[in-house]
């Protein structure tokens, strides 16, 4: 089942063959649901298919909250945290102290839906949930700061350029977290097109706004192979974002 499933994961560019790979996923995890790799997948997965392959906000909401979800199936694999939490006296926020470094893809992933989810339904969702969506990706940077292609540092800039100053923003430190990612991981595109929609808007600068974007339009995106429908997507995000640029930008 799981080799079933990577060998449809590879071609998730179309948005059927990945919902197949799903499914091969969810089944390996129902035969064995100690499986972290198909936890993690079915997380990460189902928050790619909201994030670039589905169009309608219900959907999106949909496919995030199916990620969450397994997020949290994907955590419960740890005997001790998951011990924590049946005794009911912990929260998942102070429960992740247990998790180790195999853990990282499940909070990273259950973070990146959890916080796409908050942002879509609302300020008052974002604020309700901000505060553990953080803390499960200030445990993945304990464990390793490099997940996913320097993701915590990603992670980070986008919740500093996003959020107001009274909950946390910070402009100065959103560019510090993006160019960090971006030096240490440059060929992953999607922290430029991050930058670019969150940071250089809220700068009002039109010119970063381009060069960023332009930069990512023009990229090899299968310059690393095994990320290469991620970088296709965030191509056509940035060509989205350059066709809607008078949206953003008072002139």
């Amino acid at each position: 089942l799981l080799a079933e499933a990577m060998e449809l994961w590879n071609g998730r560019d179309d948005a059927e063959t990945l919902k197949a790979s799903l499914g091969k996923f969810e089944a390996a995890y129902n035969a064995d649901p100690s499986n972290r790799d198909a936890a993690i997948h079915l997380t990460r997965g189902w928050y790619f298919l909201g994030d670039a392959k589905t169009d309608d906000a219900e959907g999106k909401l949909a496919a995030w909250d199916t990620a969450v979800k397994w997020g949290g199936r994907c955590m419960a694999i740890n005997a001790e945290f998951a011990g924590l939490m049946e005794k009911g006296n912990e929260t998942e926020r102070t429960a992740i102290r247990v998790m180790t470094k195999d853990d990282a893809g499940c909070l990273y992933w259950a973070a990146s839906a959890l916080g796409k989810w908050a942002k879509l339904k609302g300020f008052s969702p974002l604020l309700k949930h901000k505060d553990t969506a953080q803390a499960y990706v200030r445990r993945v940077e304990e464990l390793d700061e490099n997940y996913f292609y320097s993701g915590p540092d990603r992670y980070f800039g986008a919740v500093y350029a996003v959020a107001p100053s009274f909950a946390g923003g910070d402009l100065s430190k959103a560019i510090v977290r993006f160019d960090e990612s971006i030096a240490a991981q440059p060929g992953y595109l999607g922290t430029k097109v991050l930058k670019a929609e969150l940071y250089a808007t809220k700068m009002q600068d039109p010119a970063l706004f381009e060069q960023l974007l332009n930069e990512v339009v023009a990229a090899d995106a299968s310059a690393l192979p095994e990320l290469g429908p991620e970088n296709r997507a965030e191509q056509d995000k940035a060509k989205k974002l350059l066709a809607n640029k008078s949206d953003f930008f008072a002139n």
